[in-house]
Protein backbone atom coordinates (compact mmCIF):
# COMPACT_ATOMS: atom_id res chain seq x y z
CA UNK A 1 0.00 0.00 0.00
CA UNK A 2 1.39 3.33 -1.05
CA UNK A 3 3.01 5.44 1.62
CA UNK A 4 2.14 3.00 4.39
CA UNK A 5 4.74 2.22 7.07
CA UNK A 6 6.15 -1.30 7.49
CA UNK A 7 3.70 -2.05 10.30
CA UNK A 8 1.06 -2.76 7.69
CA UNK A 9 2.60 -6.18 7.16
CA UNK A 10 4.07 -8.28 4.41
CA UNK A 11 0.91 -8.35 2.37
CA UNK A 12 0.96 -4.66 1.49
CA UNK A 13 0.25 -4.06 -2.18
CA UNK A 14 2.75 -1.76 -3.84
CA UNK A 15 0.54 -0.60 -6.65
CA UNK A 16 1.91 -3.22 -9.01
CA UNK A 17 5.46 -1.86 -8.72
CA UNK A 18 7.77 -4.79 -8.07
CA UNK A 19 11.05 -4.61 -6.18
CA UNK A 20 14.38 -4.21 -7.94
CA UNK A 21 15.04 -7.94 -8.13
CA UNK A 22 12.10 -8.45 -10.51
CA UNK A 23 14.06 -7.64 -13.66
CA UNK A 24 16.83 -9.95 -12.64
CA UNK A 25 14.54 -12.90 -11.99
CA UNK A 26 12.42 -12.31 -15.09
CA UNK A 27 15.54 -12.43 -17.21
CA UNK A 28 15.81 -16.07 -16.17
CA UNK A 29 12.36 -16.88 -17.52
CA UNK A 30 10.88 -17.07 -21.03
CA UNK A 31 9.99 -13.83 -22.76
CA UNK A 32 6.34 -12.92 -22.33
CA UNK A 33 4.07 -13.10 -25.32
CA UNK A 34 6.28 -14.99 -27.76
CA UNK A 35 5.96 -18.71 -28.32
CA UNK A 36 9.06 -18.69 -30.53
CA UNK A 37 11.37 -16.58 -28.48
CA UNK A 38 13.11 -19.40 -26.63
CA UNK A 39 15.00 -18.61 -23.44
CA UNK A 40 17.18 -15.69 -22.63
CA UNK A 41 20.77 -16.52 -21.73
CA UNK A 42 21.59 -16.78 -18.05
CA UNK A 43 23.08 -13.39 -17.26
CA UNK A 44 25.65 -12.70 -14.55
CA UNK A 45 22.85 -11.11 -12.51
CA UNK A 46 20.89 -14.34 -12.65
CA UNK A 47 23.96 -16.29 -11.58
CA UNK A 48 24.43 -14.00 -8.59
CA UNK A 49 20.72 -14.25 -7.74
CA UNK A 50 20.71 -18.04 -7.90
CA UNK A 51 23.86 -18.19 -5.77
CA UNK A 52 22.19 -15.98 -3.17
CA UNK A 53 19.09 -18.17 -3.30
CA UNK A 54 21.15 -21.25 -2.48
CA UNK A 55 22.43 -19.50 0.63
CA UNK A 56 19.15 -17.96 1.80
CA UNK A 57 16.72 -20.57 0.54
CA UNK A 58 14.36 -17.83 -0.67
CA UNK A 59 15.25 -17.58 -4.33
CA UNK A 60 13.15 -17.73 -7.48
CA UNK A 61 11.89 -20.81 -9.29
CA UNK A 62 14.39 -23.62 -9.02
CA UNK A 63 14.65 -24.58 -12.64
CA UNK A 64 14.30 -23.14 -16.12
CA UNK A 65 10.61 -23.65 -16.90
CA UNK A 66 9.36 -24.65 -20.35
CA UNK A 67 8.80 -21.71 -22.68
CA UNK A 68 6.46 -23.01 -25.35
CA UNK A 69 6.30 -25.95 -27.69
CA UNK A 70 8.23 -24.63 -30.70
CA UNK A 71 11.93 -24.90 -31.55
CA UNK A 72 12.19 -28.29 -29.86
CA UNK A 73 11.20 -27.00 -26.42
CA UNK A 74 8.68 -28.72 -24.19
CA UNK A 75 5.55 -26.73 -23.40
CA UNK A 76 3.84 -26.51 -20.04
CA UNK A 77 0.85 -28.70 -19.27
CA UNK A 78 -1.77 -27.07 -17.03
CA UNK A 79 -4.04 -28.86 -14.54
CA UNK A 80 -6.64 -26.96 -12.48
CA UNK A 81 -8.41 -28.96 -9.77
CA UNK A 82 -11.37 -27.03 -8.35
CA UNK A 83 -13.35 -28.31 -5.37
CA UNK A 84 -16.92 -27.18 -4.72
CA UNK A 85 -17.74 -25.40 -1.43
CA UNK A 86 -14.59 -26.65 0.31
CA UNK A 87 -13.56 -24.42 3.20
CA UNK A 88 -10.25 -22.69 3.90
CA UNK A 89 -9.92 -24.68 7.11
CA UNK A 90 -10.83 -28.10 5.67
CA UNK A 91 -7.28 -29.03 4.62
CA UNK A 92 -4.48 -30.15 6.91
CA UNK A 93 -1.86 -27.88 5.38
CA UNK A 94 -4.21 -24.92 5.97
CA UNK A 95 -4.74 -25.80 9.61
CA UNK A 96 -7.45 -28.46 9.73
CA UNK A 97 -7.18 -30.93 12.60
CA UNK A 98 -10.51 -32.58 11.81
CA UNK A 99 -10.17 -33.79 8.22
CA UNK A 100 -7.29 -35.96 6.99
CA UNK A 101 -5.69 -34.74 3.75
CA UNK A 102 -2.27 -36.45 3.49
CA UNK A 103 -1.99 -36.13 -0.28
CA UNK A 104 -2.76 -32.40 -0.27
CA UNK A 105 -0.37 -31.93 2.65
CA UNK A 106 2.35 -33.60 0.58
CA UNK A 107 1.43 -31.44 -2.41
CA UNK A 108 1.86 -28.33 -0.27
CA UNK A 109 5.19 -29.63 1.09
CA UNK A 110 6.38 -30.07 -2.49
CA UNK A 111 4.93 -26.79 -3.75
CA UNK A 112 3.56 -23.38 -2.82
CA UNK A 113 0.64 -22.51 -0.53
CA UNK A 114 -1.29 -19.36 -1.44
CA UNK A 115 -2.69 -18.10 1.87
CA UNK A 116 -4.29 -14.89 0.54
CA UNK A 117 -5.88 -16.27 -2.63
CA UNK A 118 -9.43 -15.27 -3.53
CA UNK A 119 -12.21 -16.47 -5.71
CA UNK A 120 -14.09 -13.55 -7.22
CA UNK A 121 -17.39 -14.54 -5.60
CA UNK A 122 -18.75 -16.40 -2.60
CA UNK A 123 -20.90 -18.66 -4.83
CA UNK A 124 -20.12 -21.05 -7.63
CA UNK A 125 -21.43 -19.78 -10.99
CA UNK A 126 -19.78 -16.34 -10.76
CA UNK A 127 -16.57 -17.70 -9.23
CA UNK A 128 -16.19 -20.25 -12.06
CA UNK A 129 -16.87 -17.61 -14.68
CA UNK A 130 -14.13 -15.46 -13.15
CA UNK A 131 -11.62 -18.31 -13.06
CA UNK A 132 -12.09 -19.18 -16.73
CA UNK A 133 -12.30 -15.63 -18.15
CA UNK A 134 -9.90 -13.78 -15.82
CA UNK A 135 -12.66 -11.23 -15.14
CA UNK A 136 -14.89 -10.18 -12.28
CA UNK A 137 -18.28 -11.90 -12.59
CA UNK A 138 -20.05 -8.56 -12.97
CA UNK A 139 -17.85 -7.75 -15.97
CA UNK A 140 -19.14 -10.81 -17.85
CA UNK A 141 -22.76 -10.51 -16.70
CA UNK A 142 -22.80 -13.50 -14.35
CA UNK A 143 -22.97 -11.66 -11.04
CA UNK A 144 -26.75 -11.85 -10.61
CA UNK A 145 -28.44 -12.69 -13.93
CA UNK A 146 -32.22 -12.73 -13.87
CA UNK A 147 -34.33 -14.74 -13.46
CA UNK A 148 -31.68 -17.08 -11.99
CA UNK A 149 -30.10 -14.85 -9.34
CA UNK A 150 -26.88 -15.81 -7.59
CA UNK A 151 -26.29 -19.06 -9.54
CA UNK A 152 -27.59 -20.50 -12.79
CA UNK A 153 -30.47 -22.96 -12.54
CA UNK A 154 -31.25 -25.95 -14.77
CA UNK A 155 -32.93 -25.07 -18.06
CA UNK A 156 -31.77 -21.47 -17.77
CA UNK A 157 -31.92 -18.73 -20.37
CA UNK A 158 -28.52 -17.50 -19.15
CA UNK A 159 -24.94 -18.66 -19.60
CA UNK A 160 -21.38 -17.52 -20.20
CA UNK A 161 -21.57 -15.46 -23.39
CA UNK A 162 -20.13 -17.36 -26.40
CA UNK A 163 -17.98 -14.33 -27.23
CA UNK A 164 -16.19 -14.48 -23.88
CA UNK A 165 -12.68 -15.92 -24.15
CA UNK A 166 -11.74 -18.66 -21.70
CA UNK A 167 -8.43 -20.17 -20.62
CA UNK A 168 -9.25 -23.11 -22.87
CA UNK A 169 -9.69 -20.88 -25.93
CA UNK A 170 -6.46 -19.00 -25.26
CA UNK A 171 -4.48 -22.24 -24.90
CA UNK A 172 -6.17 -24.07 -27.76
CA UNK A 173 -5.12 -21.15 -29.96
CA UNK A 174 -1.47 -22.12 -29.43
CA UNK A 175 -1.90 -25.84 -29.96
CA UNK A 176 -3.18 -27.19 -26.64
CA UNK A 177 -5.56 -30.11 -26.21
CA UNK A 178 -8.23 -29.11 -23.69
CA UNK A 179 -10.81 -30.91 -21.60
CA UNK A 180 -13.33 -30.11 -18.87
CA UNK A 181 -14.11 -33.03 -16.55
CA UNK A 182 -16.56 -32.22 -13.77
CA UNK A 183 -19.13 -29.62 -12.80
CA UNK A 184 -19.59 -26.84 -15.39
CA UNK A 185 -22.35 -24.52 -14.05
CA UNK A 186 -21.93 -21.78 -16.65
CA UNK A 187 -25.04 -22.58 -18.66
CA UNK A 188 -26.69 -25.87 -19.60
CA UNK A 189 -27.89 -24.88 -23.07
CA UNK A 190 -25.84 -26.16 -26.04
CA UNK A 191 -24.56 -22.65 -26.86
CA UNK A 192 -23.02 -22.37 -23.40
CA UNK A 193 -21.50 -25.82 -22.88
CA UNK A 194 -17.72 -26.35 -22.48
CA UNK A 195 -17.42 -27.62 -26.05
CA UNK A 196 -18.52 -24.15 -27.23
CA UNK A 197 -16.05 -22.40 -24.89
CA UNK A 198 -12.72 -23.81 -26.06
CA UNK A 199 -12.81 -27.33 -24.61
CA UNK A 200 -12.23 -30.20 -27.02
CA UNK A 201 -14.18 -32.53 -24.74
CA UNK A 202 -16.49 -32.48 -21.71
CA UNK A 203 -17.43 -35.21 -19.26
CA UNK A 204 -19.51 -34.12 -16.31
CA UNK A 205 -22.64 -32.49 -14.97
CA UNK A 206 -23.85 -29.11 -16.28
CA UNK A 207 -24.75 -27.63 -12.87
CA UNK A 208 -24.70 -28.35 -9.13
CA UNK A 209 -25.21 -31.75 -7.53
CA UNK A 210 -28.25 -30.53 -5.56
CA UNK A 211 -30.17 -29.32 -8.62
CA UNK A 212 -32.46 -32.31 -8.95
CA UNK A 213 -36.23 -32.62 -9.53
CA UNK A 214 -38.36 -31.16 -6.78
CA UNK A 215 -41.89 -29.82 -6.35
CA UNK A 216 -42.55 -26.64 -8.27
CA UNK A 217 -39.66 -27.00 -10.74
CA UNK A 218 -39.31 -28.36 -14.25
CA UNK A 219 -35.79 -29.57 -13.57
CA UNK A 220 -34.78 -32.83 -15.25
CA UNK A 221 -32.95 -35.73 -13.57
CA UNK A 222 -29.33 -34.70 -12.92
CA UNK A 223 -27.59 -35.45 -16.23
CA UNK A 224 -24.09 -36.79 -16.84
CA UNK A 225 -22.88 -35.49 -20.21
CA UNK A 226 -20.29 -36.65 -22.70
CA UNK A 227 -19.63 -33.70 -24.96
CA UNK A 228 -23.08 -32.26 -25.69
CA UNK A 229 -24.97 -35.54 -25.19
CA UNK A 230 -26.56 -36.82 -21.99
CA UNK A 231 -25.29 -40.35 -21.35
CA UNK A 232 -26.88 -40.98 -17.92
CA UNK A 233 -29.75 -39.47 -15.97
CA UNK A 234 -29.94 -39.40 -13.08
CA UNK A 235 -26.22 -39.87 -12.51
CA UNK A 236 -25.05 -41.70 -9.39
CA UNK A 237 -23.56 -38.81 -7.42
CA UNK A 238 -21.65 -41.19 -5.15
CA UNK A 239 -19.41 -42.15 -8.07
CA UNK A 240 -18.67 -38.69 -9.50
CA UNK A 241 -15.33 -38.00 -7.79
CA UNK A 242 -14.01 -41.47 -8.65
CA UNK A 243 -15.16 -41.34 -12.28
CA UNK A 244 -13.86 -37.83 -12.81
CA UNK A 245 -10.47 -38.81 -11.43
CA UNK A 246 -10.18 -41.90 -13.60
CA UNK A 247 -11.21 -39.93 -16.69
CA UNK A 248 -8.68 -37.19 -15.88
CA UNK A 249 -5.85 -39.72 -15.53
CA UNK A 250 -6.80 -41.36 -18.82
CA UNK A 251 -6.77 -37.96 -20.53
CA UNK A 252 -3.26 -37.18 -19.26
CA UNK A 253 -1.97 -40.60 -20.29
CA UNK A 254 -3.41 -40.20 -23.79
CA UNK A 255 -1.94 -36.69 -24.21
CA UNK A 256 1.46 -37.09 -22.58
CA UNK A 257 3.22 -36.23 -25.84
CA UNK A 258 1.37 -32.95 -26.46
CA UNK A 259 0.59 -29.86 -24.38
CA UNK A 260 -2.74 -30.07 -22.59
CA UNK A 261 -5.06 -28.15 -20.30
CA UNK A 262 -7.08 -30.27 -17.87
CA UNK A 263 -9.83 -28.43 -16.00
CA UNK A 264 -11.19 -30.69 -13.24
CA UNK A 265 -14.02 -28.92 -11.34
CA UNK A 266 -15.25 -31.45 -8.80
CA UNK A 267 -18.88 -31.59 -7.65
CA UNK A 268 -17.92 -32.29 -4.03
CA UNK A 269 -18.30 -31.54 -1.16
CA UNK A 270 -21.08 -29.82 -3.08
CA UNK A 271 -24.32 -28.18 -2.07
CA UNK A 272 -26.30 -30.96 -0.38
CA UNK A 273 -26.54 -31.43 3.38
CA UNK A 274 -24.96 -34.91 3.01
CA UNK A 275 -22.10 -34.93 0.46
CA UNK A 276 -21.52 -37.97 -1.70
CA UNK A 277 -18.57 -40.37 -1.90
CA UNK A 278 -17.84 -43.78 -3.39
CA UNK A 279 -18.01 -47.01 -1.41
CA UNK A 280 -14.29 -47.07 -0.67
CA UNK A 281 -14.55 -43.79 1.23
CA UNK A 282 -18.07 -43.87 2.64
CA UNK A 283 -17.70 -44.01 6.41
CA UNK A 284 -13.89 -44.06 6.20
CA UNK A 285 -13.21 -40.63 7.65
CA UNK A 286 -15.06 -40.98 10.94
CA UNK A 287 -16.33 -37.42 10.33
CA UNK A 288 -19.58 -38.10 8.53
CA UNK A 289 -20.42 -37.64 4.84
CA UNK A 290 -18.58 -34.32 4.61
CA UNK A 291 -15.37 -35.84 5.96
CA UNK A 292 -15.74 -38.81 3.60
CA UNK A 293 -16.09 -36.46 0.61
CA UNK A 294 -13.00 -34.50 1.69
CA UNK A 295 -11.05 -37.74 2.10
CA UNK A 296 -11.96 -38.82 -1.43
CA UNK A 297 -11.08 -35.41 -2.87
CA UNK A 298 -7.70 -35.73 -1.18
CA UNK A 299 -7.25 -39.19 -2.70
CA UNK A 300 -8.18 -37.74 -6.10
CA UNK A 301 -5.52 -35.03 -5.89
CA UNK A 302 -2.92 -37.62 -4.90
CA UNK A 303 -3.93 -39.91 -7.76
CA UNK A 304 -3.61 -37.03 -10.25
CA UNK A 305 -0.11 -36.12 -9.03
CA UNK A 306 0.98 -39.78 -8.97
CA UNK A 307 -0.20 -40.17 -12.57
CA UNK A 308 1.74 -37.07 -13.62
CA UNK A 309 4.90 -38.55 -12.12
CA UNK A 310 4.22 -42.00 -13.58
CA UNK A 311 3.77 -40.81 -17.18
CA UNK A 312 6.95 -38.71 -16.95
CA UNK A 313 5.55 -35.20 -17.34
CA UNK A 314 6.13 -33.78 -13.84
CA UNK A 315 8.96 -31.51 -14.98
CA UNK A 316 6.67 -29.56 -17.32
CA UNK A 317 3.25 -29.80 -15.66
CA UNK A 318 1.82 -27.03 -13.48
CA UNK A 319 -1.00 -28.03 -11.13
CA UNK A 320 -3.23 -25.59 -9.26
CA UNK A 321 -5.53 -27.06 -6.60
CA UNK A 322 -8.18 -24.85 -4.98
CA UNK A 323 -11.89 -24.32 -4.18
CA UNK A 324 -14.55 -22.16 -5.84
CA UNK A 325 -15.58 -20.49 -2.53
CA UNK A 326 -15.70 -21.13 1.19
CA UNK A 327 -17.69 -23.75 3.07
CA UNK A 328 -21.31 -22.56 3.55
CA UNK A 329 -23.05 -22.46 6.91
CA UNK A 330 -24.78 -25.74 7.77
CA UNK A 331 -26.71 -26.90 10.82
CA UNK A 332 -25.11 -28.99 12.19
CA UNK A 333 -21.87 -27.43 10.89
CA UNK A 334 -20.06 -29.09 8.00
CA UNK A 335 -16.77 -27.73 6.81
CA UNK A 336 -14.67 -24.96 8.26
CA UNK A 337 -13.19 -21.69 7.10
CA UNK A 338 -11.09 -21.23 10.25
CA UNK A 339 -9.29 -19.08 11.15
CA UNK A 340 -11.19 -16.79 8.80
CA UNK A 341 -14.47 -15.11 9.67
CA UNK A 342 -17.72 -16.09 8.01
CA UNK A 343 -19.09 -18.69 5.64
CA UNK A 344 -19.42 -19.38 1.95
CA UNK A 345 -21.96 -17.37 -0.04
CA UNK A 346 -20.79 -14.20 1.76
CA UNK A 347 -18.24 -11.42 1.26
CA UNK A 348 -16.50 -12.18 4.54
CA UNK A 349 -13.05 -13.73 4.29
CA UNK A 350 -14.46 -17.20 4.89
CA UNK A 351 -16.67 -16.78 1.85
CA UNK A 352 -14.13 -15.70 -0.75
CA UNK A 353 -10.61 -16.51 0.48
CA UNK A 354 -9.88 -20.06 -0.65
CA UNK A 355 -7.18 -22.63 0.04
CA UNK A 356 -4.85 -22.89 -2.96
CA UNK A 357 -1.73 -24.92 -3.73
CA UNK A 358 0.57 -24.51 -6.74
CA UNK A 359 2.72 -27.52 -7.69
CA UNK A 360 5.46 -27.55 -10.31
CA UNK A 361 8.29 -29.79 -9.03
CA UNK A 362 11.75 -28.71 -10.04
CA UNK A 363 10.50 -25.23 -10.97
CA UNK A 364 8.59 -23.79 -8.02
CA UNK A 365 10.53 -24.24 -4.79
CA UNK A 366 9.10 -26.75 -2.33
CA UNK A 367 7.53 -25.85 1.00
CA UNK A 368 6.93 -22.18 0.22
CA UNK A 369 4.10 -19.86 1.26
CA UNK A 370 2.83 -16.77 -0.53
CA UNK A 371 0.98 -14.29 1.70
CA UNK A 372 0.39 -11.77 -1.09
CA UNK A 373 -3.06 -11.09 -2.51
CA UNK A 374 -3.77 -13.05 -5.67
CA UNK A 375 -6.97 -14.43 -7.20
CA UNK A 376 -8.28 -17.24 -9.37
CA UNK A 377 -8.71 -14.60 -12.10
CA UNK A 378 -4.90 -14.71 -12.43
CA UNK A 379 -4.86 -18.19 -13.94
CA UNK A 380 -5.74 -17.04 -17.46
CA UNK A 381 -3.00 -14.38 -17.83
CA UNK A 382 -0.43 -16.55 -16.01
CA UNK A 383 -1.08 -19.61 -18.16
CA UNK A 384 -1.08 -17.45 -21.29
CA UNK A 385 2.32 -16.06 -20.31
CA UNK A 386 3.79 -19.50 -19.76
CA UNK A 387 2.31 -20.88 -22.98
CA UNK A 388 3.47 -17.92 -25.06
CA UNK A 389 -0.12 -17.03 -25.93
CA UNK A 390 -1.49 -13.55 -26.48
CA UNK A 391 -4.23 -12.20 -24.24
CA UNK A 392 -7.29 -10.75 -25.98
CA UNK A 393 -6.65 -7.07 -26.66
CA UNK A 394 -10.27 -6.04 -27.23
CA UNK A 395 -11.50 -6.34 -23.63
CA UNK A 396 -10.63 -5.69 -20.03
CA UNK A 397 -9.01 -8.62 -18.19
CA UNK A 398 -8.98 -8.18 -14.41
CA UNK A 399 -6.49 -10.91 -13.51
CA UNK A 400 -2.71 -10.57 -13.58
CA UNK A 401 0.25 -12.66 -14.62
CA UNK A 402 1.48 -13.79 -11.18
CA UNK A 403 4.17 -16.23 -12.30
CA UNK A 404 6.92 -14.04 -10.85
CA UNK A 405 4.97 -13.83 -7.58
CA UNK A 406 4.63 -17.61 -7.39
CA UNK A 407 8.33 -18.01 -8.11
CA UNK A 408 9.46 -15.33 -5.65
CA UNK A 409 6.83 -15.23 -2.89
CA UNK A 410 9.20 -13.60 -0.38
CA UNK A 411 10.37 -10.71 -2.58
CA UNK A 412 7.60 -9.97 -5.10
CA UNK A 413 4.47 -8.02 -4.21
CA UNK A 414 0.88 -8.44 -5.29
CA UNK A 415 0.01 -6.75 -8.60
CA UNK A 416 -3.39 -5.69 -7.20
CA UNK A 417 -3.96 -2.08 -6.18
CA UNK A 418 -7.37 -3.21 -4.99
CA UNK A 419 -9.61 -6.27 -4.96
CA UNK A 420 -13.40 -5.95 -5.01
CA UNK A 421 -15.88 -8.12 -3.10
CA UNK A 422 -19.23 -8.19 -4.88
CA UNK A 423 -22.24 -9.92 -3.35
CA UNK A 424 -24.46 -10.69 -6.30
CA UNK A 425 -24.61 -7.32 -8.12
CA UNK A 426 -23.60 -5.13 -5.17
CA UNK A 427 -20.10 -3.95 -4.23
CA UNK A 428 -19.83 -4.71 -0.52
CA UNK A 429 -16.10 -4.51 0.34
CA UNK A 430 -12.68 -3.49 -1.00
CA UNK A 431 -9.23 -4.80 -0.09
CA UNK A 432 -5.95 -2.99 -0.70
CA UNK A 433 -2.77 -4.39 0.79
CA UNK A 434 -3.67 -5.79 4.22
CA UNK A 435 -6.70 -3.49 4.67
CA UNK A 436 -10.30 -4.48 3.99
CA UNK A 437 -13.09 -1.89 4.02
CA UNK A 438 -16.72 -3.00 4.32
CA UNK A 439 -19.43 -0.91 2.65
CA UNK A 440 -23.04 -0.42 3.75
CA UNK A 441 -25.73 -2.61 2.22
CA UNK A 442 -27.88 0.38 1.29
CA UNK A 443 -27.69 1.74 -2.26
CA UNK A 444 -24.79 4.19 -2.62
CA UNK A 445 -25.82 7.79 -3.14
CA UNK A 446 -24.66 10.14 -5.86
CA UNK A 447 -21.16 11.48 -5.29
CA UNK A 448 -19.97 15.03 -5.32
CA UNK A 449 -17.92 14.65 -8.49
CA UNK A 450 -19.08 13.45 -11.89
CA UNK A 451 -22.69 12.28 -12.37
CA UNK A 452 -21.43 8.69 -12.57
CA UNK A 453 -19.62 8.81 -9.22
CA UNK A 454 -20.81 6.90 -6.17
CA UNK A 455 -20.65 7.96 -2.53
CA UNK A 456 -20.25 4.85 -0.38
CA UNK A 457 -20.84 4.58 3.36
CA UNK A 458 -18.07 2.59 5.11
CA UNK A 459 -19.02 0.32 8.01
CA UNK A 460 -15.80 -1.46 9.00
CA UNK A 461 -12.04 -1.49 8.40
CA UNK A 462 -9.89 -4.51 9.26
CA UNK A 463 -6.19 -5.36 8.97
CA UNK A 464 -6.24 -8.86 7.52
CA UNK A 465 -2.65 -9.68 8.47
CA UNK A 466 -2.71 -8.63 12.13
CA UNK A 467 -6.41 -9.44 12.58
CA UNK A 468 -7.11 -12.52 10.47
CA UNK A 469 -10.54 -13.12 12.07
CA UNK A 470 -11.69 -9.49 11.46
CA UNK A 471 -12.35 -8.71 15.13
CA UNK A 472 -10.89 -5.18 15.54
CA UNK A 473 -12.67 -2.46 13.60
CA UNK A 474 -10.11 0.27 12.77
CA UNK A 475 -12.58 2.53 10.96
CA UNK A 476 -12.32 5.46 13.37
CA UNK A 477 -8.55 5.18 13.82
CA UNK A 478 -7.39 5.09 10.19
CA UNK A 479 -9.34 7.74 8.25
CA UNK A 480 -6.57 8.07 5.63
CA UNK A 481 -6.87 4.35 4.80
CA UNK A 482 -10.66 4.63 4.65
CA UNK A 483 -10.45 7.55 2.21
CA UNK A 484 -8.04 5.71 -0.04
CA UNK A 485 -10.14 2.55 -0.16
CA UNK A 486 -13.28 4.59 -0.81
CA UNK A 487 -11.48 5.98 -3.83
CA UNK A 488 -10.99 2.44 -5.10
CA UNK A 489 -14.68 1.69 -4.45
CA UNK A 490 -15.72 4.68 -6.54
CA UNK A 491 -13.41 3.51 -9.31
CA UNK A 492 -15.07 0.08 -9.24
CA UNK A 493 -18.51 1.66 -9.32
CA UNK A 494 -17.64 3.52 -12.50
CA UNK A 495 -15.87 0.59 -14.17
CA UNK A 496 -18.00 -2.40 -13.09
CA UNK A 497 -21.13 -0.68 -11.79
CA UNK A 498 -23.12 -1.39 -8.68
CA UNK A 499 -26.70 -2.58 -8.31
CA UNK A 500 -28.84 -1.19 -11.12
CA UNK A 501 -26.04 1.18 -12.14
CA UNK A 502 -24.23 -0.30 -15.17
CA UNK A 503 -20.46 0.13 -15.31
CA UNK A 504 -18.58 1.52 -18.28
CA UNK A 505 -16.73 -1.72 -19.09
CA UNK A 506 -19.16 -4.57 -18.53
CA UNK A 507 -20.22 -7.12 -21.13
CA UNK A 508 -23.54 -8.92 -21.63
CA UNK A 509 -24.46 -12.32 -20.27
CA UNK A 510 -25.29 -15.03 -22.80
CA UNK A 511 -29.00 -15.57 -23.44
CA UNK A 512 -31.14 -18.09 -25.31
CA UNK A 513 -34.81 -17.41 -25.84
CA UNK A 514 -36.18 -20.94 -25.53
CA UNK A 515 -34.09 -23.13 -23.19
CA UNK A 516 -34.59 -26.88 -23.22
CA UNK A 517 -33.72 -29.53 -20.61
CA UNK A 518 -30.74 -31.83 -21.01
CA UNK A 519 -32.28 -35.30 -21.29
CA UNK A 520 -31.20 -38.79 -22.33
CA UNK A 521 -32.12 -39.29 -25.98
CA UNK A 522 -33.99 -42.52 -26.66
CA UNK A 523 -32.71 -43.85 -30.02
CA UNK A 524 -35.78 -46.10 -30.35
CA UNK A 525 -38.13 -43.15 -30.69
Amino acid sequence: MEGQPPEDGASAVHGGRAPTLTRTTRACHPRHGSRRSGRKPLTWRCIVWFAAAMVTGTGPCLGQPPSGGSDGETAWNFVVILCDNLGYGDVGCFGSTRYRTPHLDRMAAEGLRLTHCYSASGVCTPSRAALLTGCYPRRVGLDNPQPDGAVLRPVSHNGLHPEEITIAEVLRGVGYTTTCIGKWHLGDQPAFLPTRQGFDSFFGIPYSDDMTPRPGTNWPPLPLMEGERVVEAPVDRNELTRRYTERAIAFMEANRQRPFFLYLPHAMPGSTTAPFSSGRFRGASGEGPYGDAVLELDWSAGAILDAIRRVGIADHTLVVWTSDNGAPRRNPPQGSNAPLKGWGYSIEEGGMRVPAIVWAPGTIAAGQQCAELCTLMDLLPTFAHLAGAELPADRVIDGHNVWSLWCNPHTERSPYDAFYYYHRDRLRAVRSGPWKLYLAEDEPTAGGGSPQEFAYRPTGLFHLVKDVAEQRNELARRPEVVDRLLGYARRAGQDLGDGARVGANVRPVGWVEHPTPRLVKNPAR
